[in-house]
């Protein structure tokens, strides 16, 4: 079901100002790759502290969280929905969380944003898992999205990935594990285990208290010779 617009929506993305940065493109053509939109993170965050992203953020309560706990690193958060994420950004803002920024627009467009090479971890929270055979090109751990994270990753750059869902928890390995990525860490039910750190997300609380197992996994890519 889709989500009913909210009032006054464009009045409180206007009010989030330079905490929302938007990628759109008018031709709509991901393939296209530019450099005239690539964020400087100085401009953007007033420094040069290191630089994480999480894709998928909802309504930004990982987020929030993990820049609040980690004051020296910087965070963009994606989110395609505007219904969605001015609730991220208007929760940031409100708890005066200075190392976070947020990113309108699908992950197939961050090359044309995020400078190459950057980033130090990418975080995939409940992703949606689209179940459907015909569309396992839009899951985020497919291997067309992986590419593009291979891209935007530092040499020891990371990725960590959360889901309740373990048919696409299944894919996300064999993806991973068929495009040249080390895996580990791997839990099959993470709130059982004596996994230290972990930020429960909206979804996360939401199905866990349902009963569900939560899957996890981090992956990287072992450096070249």
């Amino acid at each position: 079901m889709r989500m009913r617009r909210k009032k006054h929506l464009e009045e409180r993305l206007a009010e989030c100002g330079d905490y929302i940065i938007y990628m759109d493109r008018e031709d709509r053509n991901y393939q296209i790759r530019d450099t005239e939109n690539i964020i400087d993170y100085e401009t953007v965050f007033g420094n040069r502290n290191p630089v994480q992203l999480e894709i998928g953020c909802g309504k930004g309560q990982f987020a929030c969280e993990i820049a609040r706990r980690n004051p020296d690193i910087n965070y963009l958060a994606v989110e395609k929905s505007s219904n969605v994420i001015v609730d991220a950004a208007e929760k940031a803002i409100s708890e005066n969380i200075p190392n976070l920024r947020f990113l309108r627009g699908g992950a197939e467009y961050l090359e044309s944003y995020i400078p190459a090479g950057t980033v130090g971890m990418i975080y995939l929270n409940f992703s949606c898992p689209f179940p459907k055979k015909s569309y396992a090109a839009h899951r985020l751990t497919h291997r067309n999205f992986l590419a593009i994270y291979e891209k935007l990753l530092a040499s020891s750059g990371e990725i960590h990935q959360k889901t309740d869902n373990r048919a696409f928890f299944e894919f996300s390995l064999e993806e991973f594990s068929r495009n040249g990525w080390t895996l580990k860490n791997i839990s099959l039910d993470l709130h059982s285990s004596d996994f230290d750190g972990n930020i429960v997300t909206e979804y996360e609380q939401r199905f866990s208290q349902a009963g569900f197992p939560i899957y996890r996994l981090e992956a990287f890519k072992q450096p070249k010779a």
